[in-house]
């Protein structure tokens, strides 16, 4: 039997063999440099990074309100005169300062005090001349004291008339004319306006404008009786409006009315809070997020912010380093307004991705 040549044959082989080895690691090199995703500094630097702690399960509690003015800061003005106004130099919401001109009105009652307090003025001068005179009868024996402390007296009695007169004058702030204007009593926002050109105003009229600096605010709560067990005077809340439901603001009630509205079936309590941008506007309707008691159980607490749903699960992307994210499916324990609850635990090094978890997520599962 004739030996057959194994060199031949077997090299070809192993060429193939090499080759197809070498063909499946360069695959799973492609493919491992093809799904190596590093965030980018622009990307990092708008997204959120946040802890996911073990922590109680705290259920919450989210009653609506709307945010009204501080009535402990709110001024509202009527007038004391009667008068037709002549000018009025504010719009309502416009920001005045303390002892600006807002408004000038025409009135018969300053002129009225105008003619006393010249009248005054000129019963004074006469006086003095008068006393001056007695003073010297006086002193020649021609007239007793009496009479020259009569006249002394009633010069005493026609001063402070006439100073009566002039503080009335001033406290007006009436001007020459026959008119007195209506100055700003504090720094504020006009919140609200009854008084145009042409109008007449009088003793009875309703408040001509009303000013609140509205750097403090209330949140009046609507409390329903199902839910009064949860809600004390003390208690931590967070609100939130519709018009910035991105910025959340921290307070606590600090009053409870005890009496139920007999409109809306509630019972009020209040929050006030402090508004520096102003963003808090009476009349907006705001959600009150109240914490109920901490639960025995325990679970994984990422923000709300960080859950994605896609294909009916739930998902996290969790983040090592900028080339070290990882998408991992979680299990739901429960959830409130801020937080979600999972199941899985996180190393101590690794956290969760809140803004642009979404963006991150897609570009992991391409």
């Amino acid at each position: 039997m004739k030996n057959i040549p194994i060199i031949p044959i077997v090299l070809p082989l192993l060429i193939c063999c090499y080759g197809c080895n070498g063909s499946h690691q360069q695959q799973k090199t492609d493919d491992a440099q093809a799904k190596t995703y590093c965030l980018s500094e622009a990307l990092k630097t708008s997204s959120s990074l946040l802890d996911a702690p073990v922590a109680p399960v705290v259920e919450q509690l989210t009653l609506s309100g709307k945010v009204e003015y501080n009535e402990n800061d709110l001024v509202s003005f009527r007038s004391l005169l009667f008068g037709v106004v002549e000018q009025v130099a504010f719009e309502l919401g416009d920001q005045v300062k303390k002892g600006q001109v807002l408004a000038k009105i025409k009135s018969t009652e300053i002129q009225g005090l105008f003619q006393q307090r010249k009248s005054q003025q000129n019963q004074i001068s006469l006086l003095e001349k008068l006393l001056h005179t007695k003073r010297d009868l006086l002193k020649d024996g021609m007239i007793s004291e009496p009479e020259m402390l009569e006249v002394q007296h009633d010069l005493e009695t026609a001063r402070i008339e006439l100073e009566r007169i002039n503080q009335s004058l001033q406290l007006y702030h009436a001007t020459g004319d026959g008119y007195f204007q209506i100055l700003a009593p504090k720094n504020g926002y006009i919140i609200q306006k009854d008084l145009s050109p042409g109008q007449i105003i009088t003793q009875d009229s309703e408040p001509l404008f009303s000013i609140s600096n509205l750097q403090e605010v209330w949140v009046m709560v609507n409390v329903y009786a199902s839910n009064l067990k949860y809600v004390h005077v003390g208690d931590q809340v967070k609100v939130r409006t519709i018009a910035y439901p991105d910025q959340v603001y921290s307070g606590k009630i600090d009053k409870m009315y005890n009496v139920f509205d007999p409109n809306e079936h509630v019972m009020k309590a209040r929050v006030i809070l402090e508004n520096p941008n102003l963003r808090l506007m009476p009349g907006l309707m705001a959600d009150i997020i109240i914490d109920k008691a901490q639960s025995s159980t325990e679970g994984t607490r990422v923000p709300n912010q960080s859950l994605i749903f896609s294909n009916n699960e739930h998902y996290i992307v969790v983040y090592r380093d900028d080339c070290h994210m990882q998408v991992r499916k979680v299990t739901i324990l429960a959830s409130n307004e801020e937080h979600t609850y999972i199941a899985e635990r996180l190393d101590a090094q690794e956290k969760v991705m809140g803004s642009n978890a979404l963006l991150v997520f897609e570009q992991l599962r391409d």
